[in-house]
């Protein structure tokens, strides 16, 4: 009697729980149904039983065509695919410091894992990938619509006063999207060089279309194979920029960026002899695999990928900035700018009060080595151990003892070119 009681409460418990999957599932779901808004562009196509147009609407919708053909002429998407604390928000602003011809955003997928995280409790990657996948896709078509779904509070009449961190995006932050609202009712976050209202989406996705290139930089994206559909889409030039950094770098700066979230692994790294929590230690490794595999995807140039896929370390890029910033142009089509050469050589030569933890400017040819003073061998040891085949990919070399690691005139990274 107790067995079937028990085998009932089991299956009842199931059943709970693949209703409530169900459930994120369907509510993610009726999100991400299509919608048209008057910032989808529209292509009418002639078919068989469509009336053949006469000579001069033939005209007209050649014309039309041609001109829609020609505007996108030349032009680039492009997604900076990262991890947290691995530079992203300084490299982002090689793109966002280009000029007029591009349209940056920072991290707007925030929204989007901060809903399902609410929804469920955590982020669920098989419910979480297309999410994201369809919010980048409207995004570098100029569509904010999808994203205003996953904002809270939702935008009432397309304006918002909560996007994420919008003073991070210059276009967000300039006429004629950046305007002064009849009563001085600012947003939270206030762009860097002056006073906005609420940010009007509209505005945004017209901002947007008038703009050649579209640059999205993102953490939030665990597997590049995710994201082949927009490789496939015609509508879309795509181009994707990896960034790595030595895990262990990595792991030290969240450590001081999160502090509180890290403080039994702080404690674990000065010696204590307190258990490290697995599961803390399972996601460092999970981490380290989902971006091995997909560089791996990446420098393998399937077919859908070929001549899109660039894989950048962000030590290199601390060490020569002008350089991989000419490479990653290059690669992307855009060209280099005289506005974002003189902030590249601005923001690689901070001073130590200017580079904070959260700053993007940067002593950057510091930066590479700076974590080797800061944490203990123990620690370094672990990462080791979790995320070997990762750095054997990406040229890092282990330090076999704390002599070693504290020398840092001996170089960790190996000299490296990543077709």
């Amino acid at each position: 009697m107790r067995i079937k009681y028990t085998i009932s409460v089991i299956f009842i418990v199931a059943l709970v729980i693949i209703e409530k999957e169900n459930n994120i599932i369907s509510k993610v779901s009726d999100k991400l149904t299509p919608r048209l808004t008057p910032l989808t562009p529209r292509l009418t196509l002639v078919t068989p039983l469509t009336p053949l147009p006469s000579t001069n609407d033939s005209e007209r919708l050649q014309s039309s065509t041609g001109s829609l053909l020609d505007s996108t002429a030349g032009q680039r998407h492009v997604l900076l695919l990262a991890g947290t604390r691995t530079g992203s928000s300084f490299v982002g602003e090689f793109f966002n410091q280009l000029g007029p011809e591009v349209f940056y955003l920072f991290e707007p997928l925030w929204h989007v894992e901060r809903m399902l995280t609410v929804e469920s409790g955590g982020t669920n990657a098989s419910v979480a990938a297309p999410a994201y996948r369809d919010v980048l896709r409207q995004l570098l078509l100029c569509n904010f619509s999808l994203l205003e779904d996953f904002m809270e509070p939702r935008p009432q009449e397309h304006v918002t006063a909560a996007l994420f961190r919008r003073e991070s995006s210059r276009a967000l932050c300039e006429e004629p999207v950046c305007t002064l609202p009849a009563r001085r009712e600012f947003e939270r976050y206030r762009c860097r060089v002056r006073r906005c209202g609420p940010l009007n989406l509209t505005l945004a996705g017209q901002s947007c279309l008038q703009r050649r290139h579209r640059v999205i930089k993102t953490v939030r994206v665990r597997q590049l194979e995710t994201l082949r559909p927009l490789a496939e889409d015609p509508r879309l030039h795509m181009r994707f920029i990896q960034l790595v950094r030595d895990p262990r770098a990595v792991l030290a700066s969240r450590m001081v960026a999160f502090s509180s979230r890290y403080r039994s692994w702080q404690r674990w790294a000065a010696g204590e002899e307190l258990p490290l929590d697995q599961d803390e230690v399972r996601k460092l490794r999970a981490n380290c695999d989902n971006i091995r595999m997909s560089a791996e995807l990446g420098l393998q140039q399937p077919a859908w990928l070929r001549g899109r896929y660039m894989l950048v370390r962000y030590e290199d890029i601390a060490r020569f900035p002008m350089r991989k910033a000419a490479e990653m142009y290059a690669f992307t089509g855009i060209p280099f700018t005289a506005q974002a050469e003189q902030w590249i050589l601005k923001n690689t030569q901070a001073s130590q009060e200017a580079s904070g933890v959260y700053s993007t400017q940067k002593n950057s040819s510091q930066q590479v080595e700076k974590w080797r003073r800061s944490v203990s061998f123990r620690l370094v040891q672990l990462v080791q151990e979790e995320c070997s085949a990762t750095m054997r990919l990406f040229g890092y070399r282990p330090a076999e003892n704390q002599q070693m690691l504290s020398d840092t005139s001996l170089s960790l990274i190996e000299d490296r070119t990543f077709l």
